[in-house]
């Protein structure tokens, strides 16, 4: 992979674009555009909580269609090599560095060969550690060649920079897969249990009846397989779900 036309202040102008932008789309967009300039063809963003993959937030998904449907439909996410991989790892990684660890699992070695037959040469993978076993993560693809050893030290600060703003102004019906199967009413409840609201006060937030308000909290709470309202919102919160 070439190095064109990026140096360490096309980095920094990129940051300081995403941290002034006030909506997602704008956010994203800088960061696309100085990954078209490293050689980067696809991302995605979010957020994993390693002891509940059922959990996982997506705040952005670059991924072609095929792939995106692979990914979710086959279950892909609670065996992805690059997920069990944050378990012993706390810094950015490539692909390249994860196919020589001889502790890949072969299910690991067989999703990255599935990617390879997508097309995807090498990738970038830069954590976040949230503390415990809650991990933030964006994944870069490069389809045309390896990434470098320069790219690998200069993208990780674009990455975090553009993770941490993304995430601050996407949540519910704006995330591109709902997390853990919600439904819309689920999403709609997130906020309003947040704030503290009963099932009677939400029942006249959202028109509905009080017990369908219960039963929509309900199963948001066994969906994210808290055991409480408020293990439910702290999740919710942690995840970038939903703001306060």
């Amino acid at each position: 992979m070439s190095d064109i036309d990026v140096e360490p202040m096309d980095i920094l102008e990129a940051i300081s674009g995403m941290l002034s932008a006030t909506a997602a789309d704008a956010c994203t967009a800088i960061f696309r555009s100085l990954l078209d300039r490293c050689g980067i063809d696809t991302f995605a963003a979010g957020e994993i909580d390693l002891r509940n993959r059922a959990r996982a937030v997506f705040h952005v998904i670059d991924w072609p269609e095929d792939w995106r449907r692979y990914y979710f439909a086959s279950g892909l996410v609670n065996r992805d090599p690059l997920l069990d991989a944050l378990e012993n790892r706390a810094g950015p990684f490539t692909w390249v560095e994860l196919r020589a660890d001889r502790t890949l699992p072969r299910l690991g070695t067989e999703a990255l060969d599935k990617a390879a037959e997508a097309g995807w040469i090498d990738g970038l993978v830069v954590p976040v550690p949230r503390g415990g076993q809650r991990v933030g993560i964006i994944s870069i693809v490069a389809r045309r060649s390896l990434i470098s050893e320069r790219h690998k030290l200069l993208l990780p600060p674009l990455c975090i920079c553009f993770h941490e703003r993304l995430r601050g102004l996407i949540a519910g019906h704006a995330l591109p897969v709902a997390p853990a199967g919600l439904t819309a009413r689920e999403l709609d409840c997130l906020p309003l249990v947040s704030k503290g609201l009963s099932d009677r006060q939400i029942a006249a937030e959202l028109s509905i009846s009080i017990s369908t308000a219960h039963e929509h909290v309900e199963n948001a709470r066994k969906r994210f397989e808290a055991a409480t309202r408020a293990e439910l919102v702290a999740a919710a919160v942690s995840l970038g779900v939903i703001h306060f």
